[in-house]
C-alpha cells in the first residue's frame, strides 16, 4: 500500500492540535467572573483576565502559524 501524500506531516498536526489546546485554554481563561445588575464583581478587571489570557490567546494564534509553516527537515 502507498503512502498518500499529504500537504501537512504527522508533525504539523501534532503542533496543530497543541497550538489549539493553548487558544482554548486563553479563551477559558479569559472567561468567568460575570457581573449581573444585582451584584458587581470586581474579579472582571483581575490581572488573569485582562493581561494574562489575551497573551496566552495570542501565543496560541502564533503558534498555529507556525504549525501551518513547519516543514519537516530532509523534505522538499
Amino acid at each position: 500500500m502507498e503512502k498518500k501524500n499529504l500537504a501537512f506531516g504527522r508533525m504539523n498536526f501534532i503542533l496543530l492540535a497543541v497550538s489549539m489546546a493553548v487558544v482554548v485554554i486563553g479563551l477559558i481563561l479569559m472567561s468567568g467572573g460575570a457581573t449581573t445588575d444585582e451584584a458587581f464583581n470586581p474579579d472582571i478587571f483581575s490581572a488573569m483576565h485582562i493581561k494574562v489570557a489575551p497573551v496566552v490567546t495570542f501565543i496560541g494564534f502564533v503558534s498555529i502559524i507556525v504549525a501551518i509553516m513547519w516543514k519537516p527537515k530532509g523534505k522538499e
